[in-house]
């Protein structure tokens, strides 16, 4: 089978160019021998499924891994707590239906599928603490439980609920058996997720998932992780490509935000490449890398799409991006400052020597004419961007 970027879904390293990140799944794989319970929340299209997927495998020699989304789960499955377990028992099921060597029992599969099932008996989150400390037992292997979109569950209360389920049960984790870990994956961070506590529109900070460690490892790509991509690639091309220097060219563009590094080869290799009096070696130059960027920012896609939509959702970042990119404002890298929080948590910003800036010089270039076009119609003038106007800064 022909290998090829991908920019959709889980990257399988059979079919898809990819980074090698047995490093980081070594990594992560620390935190579930020492049964810790964390959040991988990391920005849109980081990269995040893909690890799991991974990491699931990394992990079947030890532990049985129940792995499941949130995605697509409806403000039905989060109204009470007899709808939410039945939904999680089913999600429970067709993980272990589908999967080898889960080390559950197929009686115990049966029995979550028949509970999930059930429309005669209750199962309140008592019920379902039970039942997870008796698959727990019945398991022939540690169990390691791996949701997915979490942030499909942020707004209910239900969910939350289901968080301190969690967070209960690993606290008497030595006297009654549960998940040897627990992973949750999204955008926004578990622990700073709001509840509303009163029927008036009062909000304050809960911490259920306030057991969680801290999630540390980079899942950026480093030059280093593009070139070796890039050498996969160029063993099957033969077109002589500089590595080294396309790599670090790529990095410059991205800062190693894994959507954008793929989309750019992607652009280079399918696009760039068959344009006329073009070919591959032609377009794994500079030259051939700076078309693809400006062909990345002409062409619409989900993870700009998701940033103007952000920036509708949240005034105070609206205001803060324009403020860096126009007016040449600093400020001072808080975590504590809402739009500096939600900016780096969506991964439009960074830290960089205590200050706050633009995370990549691509997303620099997008939101750069993205204001610049949008203040010019209001004045109801033409708007013409250059492409790539700001790469030379």
């Amino acid at each position: 089978m022909e290998k090829r970027f991908n920019v959709t879904g889980i990257c399988i390293p059979e079919m898809h160019y990819m980074v090698d990140i047995k490093s980081r799944l070594k990594e992560i794989r620390k935190l579930v021998d020492r049964g810790e319970y964390f959040t991988i929340n990391r920005a849109r299209q980081y990269g995040k499924t893909t690890t799991l997927a991974c990491l699931k495998k990394t992990l079947s020699d030890t532990y049985a891994v129940i792995s499941i989304s949130f995605e697509g789960m409806g403000r039905d499955a989060f109204s009470d707590e007899n709808i939410f377990s039945k939904y999680f028992l089913r999600l429970l099921y067709n993980s272990l239906k589908y999967s080898q060597q889960t080390g559950i029992s197929i009686e115990m599969t049966e029995e979550c599928r028949k509970r999930s099932e059930d429309n005669f008996s209750e199962t309140p989150f008592w019920k379902l603490s039970d039942f997870i400390s008796d698959l727990c037992v019945m398991a022939d292997k540690p169990l390691v439980l791996i949701i997915d979109e979490v942030d499909q569950g942020g707004n209910y209360e239900i969910f939350l609920n289901f968080l301190g389920l969690l967070r209960s049960k690993y606290l008497v984790r030595t006297e009654i058996p549960t998940f040897q870990s627990v992973i949750l994956a999204g955008v926004y961070d578990i622990k700073n997720l709001k509840l509303k506590i009163r029927e008036e529109l009062e909000h304050q900070y809960n911490s259920p998932w306030n057991i969680a460690a801290d999630f540390n490892v980079d899942m950026s790509f480093s030059p280093q992780d593009i070139g070796g991509m890039l050498a996969d690639y160029e063993r099957d091309a033969r077109i002589g490509m500089d590595i080294q220097m396309i790599s670090g060219l790529i990095y410059d563009y991205t800062s190693g935000y894994p959507y954008l590094v793929s989309r750019i080869c992607k652009l280079t290799d399918e696009i760039v490449s068959q344009k006329p009096g073009s070919s591959l070696k032609t377009a794994w130059t500079r030259e051939g890398i700076a078309d693809a960027a400006g062909i990345l920012l002409r062409k619409p896609n989900t993870l700009f799409d998701d940033m103007i939509k952000h920036l509708a959702e949240y005034p105070e970042l609206d205001i803060l991006l324009p403020n860096i990119l126009f007016n040449g404002m600093e400020y001072a890298f808080n975590a504590y400052n809402a739009a500096i929080n939600i900016g780096t948590m969506f991964g439009f910003l960074k830290e960089s020597d205590g200050k706050t800036i633009i995370a990549n010089r691509i997303f620099e270039m997008h939101l750069y004419q993205f204001y610049l076009s949008r203040e010019i119609l209001k004045e109801g003038k033409p708007y013409f961007p250059t492409s790539l106007s700001r790469e030379s800064g």
